[in-house]
């Protein structure tokens, strides 16, 4: 196998790894390790086929923002951790823009409508338990993953995988913001909706990378 190969087979291993068992434990080195690694080892991946510089922006980014958010427990770095992602997420925008687009139909039009309505009443619902000084942040960063979504949907079809990634991403979003600040203080993590948010996100991500590479060409 050459190292491309063995490169994507070990980001594989560690995100099914870390989903299957140490997505819900409580903080600990070993998992900062796994997760932040298996999400570097698929930019680093994405680089080495040639994916463009975006991609491999948005993954490294997303790598950093794994790290901050498994570096405590105590979410101190949980801002620093949106930011990161924040950014990765201006740089697939400016990925999708530079794609093909589909026509304009009322299919895609619907779509786009369902998911800024969709993300707009889930930012309301989620509002009253915000702690004041993420109110902001968390609107920002609500406003920046719909404009993603919102331009992956209007892809040509043949960027399906980049559509489905982003939608995974989003999904991923909506379960780690309810487990965040809907979640009691102190609770410990629920098994389900955190191997259900692991693998919403990672598989989000490998499938924009893999579905914007030349290798799908």
């Amino acid at each position: 196998m050459t190292p491309v190969t063995y490169i994507v087979l070990g980001s594989l291993a560690l995100a099914t790894l870390f989903g299957a068992a140490f997505s819900w434990r409580r903080h600990s080195l070993l998992k900062l390790i796994i997760k932040t690694a298996s999400t570097a080892l698929l930019a680093v991946w994405a680089f080495m086929v040639g994916g463009p510089l975006p991609v491999v922006a948005g993954l490294a980014l997303s790598s950093l923002g794994d790290f901050f958010l498994e570096a405590d427990e105590d979410d101190r770095f949980l801002l620093p951790g949106m930011g990161a992602f924040f950014a990765a997420h201006v740089a697939y925008i400016a990925l999708f823009w530079t794609l093909p687009q589909a026509d304009q139909s009322w299919l895609i039009l619907a779509a786009l409508s369902g998911l800024i309505l969709s993300g707009v009443l889930f930012i309301r619902w989620l509002a009253p338990w915000l702690p004041p000084k993420m109110r902001w942040p968390v609107f920002l960063y609500g406003g920046v993953i719909l404009m993603m979504g919102a331009a992956a949907l209007r892809l040509d079809s043949a960027f399906l995988p980049i559509m489905i990634g982003a939608l995974m991403f989003i999904a991923s979003d909506v379960i780690l913001s309810t487990e965040l600040f809907k979640h009691p203080d102190g609770a410990p993590k629920r098994p389900l909706p955190s191997i259900a948010l692991w693998f919403l996100y990672f598989g989000g991500q490998a499938l924009i990378a893999w579905g914007a590479s030349p290798i799908t060409d």
